[in-house]
């Protein structure tokens, strides 16, 4: 009978109904008991205050007929009586009240008797005889009825029953209350018990659950890890527990692990087969090997391997059997357009057979023969033809794993066979070629015998060999004569190398030359600057930090020149000694780190600890490259960091021919990055990337220069990758020399013209045409600004500054009035060339005088301003008559323009 699926969202499901189920049934019985207590406790609270107050008011009820009658004797007032006779009326009624109240909770009636009694006492012998001696006017009764003590005792007798009967009625009802705080405790602890039988319910209900759910994933899971960690291994099937969900995961997972096994069969079998006819030399070894691995993962019994015959490709030859016994294991030969076999040649796939009678053929054994009924015809292809058949035989059918693991393998077997075959025709191929070295040896014997017939000819040839060498003495003289040519080129060229030598000799002196007057230039500057006198005006307190501040310029570059032309012309002192490279990273701190922090960029330097601590090198020299280096990163870097590294670099072995110690210091910034095609010009003089880079970022181009020189000095060279917008990487190669560098090294580099500065003089006249005039100066070097600024005010023109092309726009957009423009043609962000085709074709000021002003006195460049619009062009360093006539040109032509 089949179970009944119970999935595990109904266990789970029945096991909450059952839990709240419980819950209910125990809610329902404990609010059964709380509701009758809470009743049983209402009951005793209402008896308890009507016992009360029906007994006082009874025996106020006494109190007050024994007061009217006093009242009413001592005031003779008639109410006093008809409340008497109220009261009289009415006590029996509230005792008949009070009596089935105390009957019907405590049954304590029999109390109440001498309560009773004692009332119609007081009222016998007391309260009715003087009421009648009131009615009958009998003083004298009365007197003796109110003077006597029998009616206050009587009251009171009352008053202690009335204690008497409330006092246990009290202890009773606290009996009562007693009896229902045990029940209220016992209720209590049935309350915890039910909780606690419940959770034990609940507890093993869903611990039962869980288990059985648990334990068929746990079974799941070890099974996975199981393929994880035993890969190649046959996996044990689950044995499904449960009737749900989990039954369907196990179900899933042994379909995997059935996948699995089949799959790690297959792969075994696919290896060890592949594996067996791997490395074999002939065909006949191959087959051998083949069916022995093949029948064994097939479970055949019988085998026959087949080879095409290469002089008759219709035919295949049989190369190898298995199991073959008295009779053989199929044909010697089989014809491919023939048969079962045939077929499966021509359509090159695998055909199978098979038969009911069990008599296909017999297997011979020791016990007697049994037959086989199954087998398979198998073609191995090769490009498009069939150049092998397999076939097979077993006693069952073959299943699906097996034809597919055959089918792999003869994908891979035609390969193996073509290569066997192509062995084997190379063999039959060498040995031809000894046979045919043999009838070279007999071929060569009769050449000999030409050879001597030869040697007559060579007689003759003799004759023309002589003339021949007569030939060659005429080239050996032209040849000596080509030597002396070279030897004059040699001595030529040593004499250009000493020119050059004389030119950096000349620079090195010129040089420091100049360093002694511009020493005192800057002195003098700066004392001007301090003022200390206090006798300079503003004007004259700018004039010289212009001065000191153009000194300080020159001086740097005057330094550059005079140590690249020691380089040059080989007189560079270098100083070896001992240096510490774990103090470079505090040369660094030191030295930059305010830059970097200015410029709010992270600066790091960090040293090999593999490193030796002495190096030797001229320490001078070496932090020269490193502070040049550092200089260029920072200066071309606006954010990100800068980072310093010294390595052991790789040796080659030119490196270890030199020197056994190296270190690499590597300089990466995250800068503007250099073009592929610049990277080998800023390591020449005065050379930077571009104009714009100099415009932008200034320097004279002359410190990579330096850097490659002194490194070279040293024994080292300096490499460079960048890659624009992601940044640079100087690298330093030095060699550590105790004894200094060996190879002499020289360089001589071809040096460019000084940076041009503008030298400018203020003419006296043309004053009254600059009257008033509004000029705009665009020019991004305060320098010029400042002079040609001076020498316009003096004109008496008004002048206004602007430091690129954008402020230049920027004034002429806010509609100021401008008489003229002298632009600037080499500025940052926006040059004079585009600011000026701005101003003429967005701004539409076309009749605006533009005089394009640049230190590049090219052709082309005066032909390109006038083609974007300038008025006219004048070439640095400034002619200051000059530039008045043009202003004056232009400033007349505009005004008389504007005129007409």
């Amino acid at each position: 009978m089949k179970r009944r699926r119970i999935g595990i969202s109904y266990k789970i499901t029945s096991g909450y109904v059952i839990l709240i189920v419980c819950i209910a049934i125990s809610t329902i019985l404990l609010n059964t008991q709380i509701t009758k207590l809470q009743e049983e406790r209402n009951g005793i609270i209402q008896y308890d205050s009507g016992m009360r107050t029906l007994s006082n008011t009874l025996e106020r009820q006494i109190i007050k007929m024994e007061s009217n009658l006093n009242r009413f004797l001592i005031t003779d007032n008639q109410t006093y009586l008809q409340n008497y006779y109220e009261e009289l009326a009415t006590w029996e009624s509230n005792y008949a009240e009070l009596t089935n109240l105390v009957q019907d909770y405590s049954g304590n009636e029999k109390l109440l008797e001498p309560i009773y009694s004692g009332i119609l006492n007081w009222i016998d012998t007391v309260g009715e005889p003087l009421n009648d001696a009131i009615l009958n006017n009998n003083d004298e009764q009365v007197a003796i009825l109110i003077d006597g003590t029998q009616s206050s005792n009587a009251i009171m007798s009352l008053q202690e029953g009335f204690s008497t009967f409330r006092n246990s009625e009290t202890a009773a009802i606290q009996d009562k209350i007693t009896e229902l705080n045990n029940k209220n405790t016992n209720l209590t602890f049935i309350l915890f018990f039910s909780l606690f039988v419940l959770a034990i319910i609940t507890i093993v209900i869903f611990t039962i659950i869980s288990r059985k759910i648990s334990s068929s994933i746990k079974d799941v899971t070890s099974a996975i890890e199981d393929i994880n960690t035993n890969e190649g291994h046959a996996y044990t099937q689950l044995v499904v527990r449960t009737n749900d969900e989990v039954q369907d995961l196990v179900q899933v997972a042994n379909e995997l692990l059935q996948t699995m096994n089949a799959r790690n069969w297959f792969q075994k079998n696919l290896a060890d087969i592949v594996t067996a006819y791997q490395g074999v030399d002939t065909l006949y070894e191959l087959g051998d090997n083949l069916l022995n691995s093949l029948t064994t993962s097939t479970n055949s019994v019988y085998g026959a391997f087949y080879i095409q015959d290469p002089q008759n490709k219709s035919k295949f030859k049989k190369v190898s059997a298995f199991a073959e016994g008295s009779s053989n294991v199929g044909r010697e030969e089989i014809i491919s357009t023939h048969g079962f076999v045939g077929q499966s040649i021509k359509e090159k796939r695998i055909l199978t057979y098979g038969t009911a009678d069990d008599h296909l053929h017999y297997l011979e054994t020791a016990f007697g023969n049994i037959p086989i009924s199954h087998g398979m015809i198998v073609p191995v292809i090769f490009g498009q033809e069939v150049i092998a058949v397999l076939e097979l035989a077993a006693l069952k059918p073959y299943s699906g794993q097996q034809l597919a693991l055959i089918e792999e393998i003869i994908i891979h077997l035609g390969v193996t066979i073509n290569s066997i075959q192509g062995r084997m025709e190379v063999i039959r191929l060498l040995n031809e070629s000894q046979a045919m070295s043999e009838e070279l040896q007999v071929q060569s014997e009769e050449l000999q015998t030409q050879s001597e017939e030869l040697q007559m000819q060579t007689e003759e040839l003799t004759t023309i060999n002589e003339r021949l060498e007569e030939r060659t003495r005429d080239a050996e003289q032209k040849t000596r004569d080509l030597q002396k040519t070279q030897t004059d080129l040699k001595q030529i060229a040593l004499e250009l190398q000493q020119s050059s030598n004389y030119k950096s000799e000349f620079l090195a002196n010129i040089s420091h030359e100049l360093r002694t007057p511009l020493n005192s230039i800057l002195i003098l500057s700066e004392m001007l600057a301090e003022n200390k006198a206090q006798s300079l005006s503003d004007d004259d307190l700018e004039f010289a930090k212009v001065i000191h501040k153009s000194g300080n310029d020159l001086l740097l570059l005057i330094n550059d020149i005079l140590d690249l032309s020691k380089v040059e012309a080989g007189k560079l002192d270098l100083w070896y000694s001992e240096t510490d490279l774990y103090e470079v990273p505090t040369h660094i701190q030191n030295l930059f780190a305010p830059i970097a922090n200015q410029k709010g960029l992270t600066l790091s330097a960090n040293v090999d600890s593999a490193l030796e601590t002495v190096f030797h090198t001229d320490a001078k020299r070496f932090y020269q490259i490193i502070n040049n280096l550092l200089s260029n990163a920072l200066k071309f870097t606006e954010s990100g960091s800068v980072t310093v590294n010294v390595t052991i670099p790789e040796l080659t072995p030119s490196m270890e021919k030199l020197s056994q110690t190296w270190i690499k210091l590597s300089v990466t910034d995250t800068g503007i990055g250099i073009p592929q095609d610049k990277q080998s010009i800023v390591f020449e003089s005065f050379q930077q990337a571009d104009g714009a880079t100099v415009r932008k970022y200034g320097g004279t181009g002359l410190g990579l220069s330096i850097c490659r020189e002194v490194s070279k000095l040293l024994g080292g060279w300096l490499t460079l990758q960048s890659e624009v917008g992601v940044g640079s990487t100087f690298t330093l190669y030095l060699p550590s020399l105790s004894e200094g560098n060996p190879m002499n090294v020289s360089m001589i580099e071809e040096m460019v013209a000084e940076k041009e500065m503008v030298q400018i003089e203020v003419p006296a006249s043309a004053i009254h045409h600059f009257q008033n005039k509004r000029i705009i100066i665009a020019d991004d070097d305060y320098r010029n600004i400042y002079a040609l600024r001076h020498a316009l005010e003096q004109k008496g023109a008004h002048v206004i500054e602007a430091t690129n092309g954008v402020e230049c726009l920027n004034i002429l957009q806010s509609g100021e009035h401008v008489d003229a423009v002298l632009m600037d043609i080499m500025m940052p962000e926006m040059d004079g060339y585009e600011t000026i085709t701005h101003i003429r074709e967005v701004l539409q000021l076309h009749d605006l005088p533009i005089i394009a002003l640049t230190a590049k006195a090219m052709k082309q460049d005066r032909e390109r301003a006038f083609e974007v619009g300038a008025s006219d062009y004048i070439s640095k360093p400034l002619n200051l008559e000059q530039l008045f006539s043009l202003l004056t040109v232009w400033l007349t032509s505009e005004a008389n323009s504007i005129n007409g």
